[in-house]
């Protein structure tokens, strides 16, 4: 019997951290938006780059991702610096995420197939608190081809327009897409054509 081979515990297995230890660019430069001391869901998280740095900000951060061996990375890193982030692990098919109980939800490189990003976006919009926000980057179909990380399946890969549906209920202060030099430890480096997405829930939702 073959052994089936997980690729993102075979990807996160080695010692260094494959996408780095900083936080995203967008995440670093948009945190301020959480409400100070809020919970945080941070959605296929990997190895905890960003769930640490929101974690350092005073958030109270929960990490969602399917690799035991990225939340292990996770826990170690949180350590070394000296916070503490929930790890969670499982398919983001069957997490469920609890209504109106975030201040912010992140979403920093999450593919997923189309129906399920449709699905896991509604219930990003009704798991946010009023006033909560919605924090996103990550490759559009563009991206293909370009040899600087991110799937080479255009179904993995929202544009800007498909998230305006997706996020339907929620007010858009940022939805663009752009190219710019992403450098993530070695999984991300080079020229990439990414969508960003910084959106709000109204207080009257």
């Amino acid at each position: 019997m073959t052994k089936t081979v997980d690729p993102w515990n075979e990807r996160y297995g080695g010692a260094d951290y494959y996408y780095g230890v900083e936080p995203n660019d967008f995440l670093r430069e948009h945190a301020a938006a959480i409400r100070p001391g809020g919970r945080v869901l941070c959605l296929a998280e990997g190895e905890g780059r960003n769930a640490v740095h929101l974690a350092r900000q005073g958030l109270d951060v929960t990490a969602v991702d399917g690799s035991q061996a990225g939340l292990d990375k996770l826990a170690r890193l949180a350590a070394e610096r000296g916070v503490k982030a929930a790890a969670v692990r499982a398919d983001l098919a069957d997490y469920r995420i609890e209504p109106g109980f975030w201040d912010a939800i992140v979403s920093i490189w999450c593919h997923v197939p189309e129906e399920l990003r449709r699905t896991l976006h509604r219930d990003c919009v009704a798991g946010l608190k009023p006033g909560g926000v919605f924090i996103l980057e990550a490759y559009r179909p563009a991206q293909i081809g370009r040899g600087a990380g991110g799937p080479q399946n255009p179904a993995l890969m929202p544009t800007a327009e498909a998230l305006r549906r997706e996020l339907d209920g929620l007010s858009f202060e940022i939805r663009r897409e752009l190219d710019r030099d992403v450098q993530e430890g070695r999984g991300h480096g080079g020229s990439s054509a990414v969508v960003q997405v910084l959106a709000r829930k109204g207080v009257s939702s």
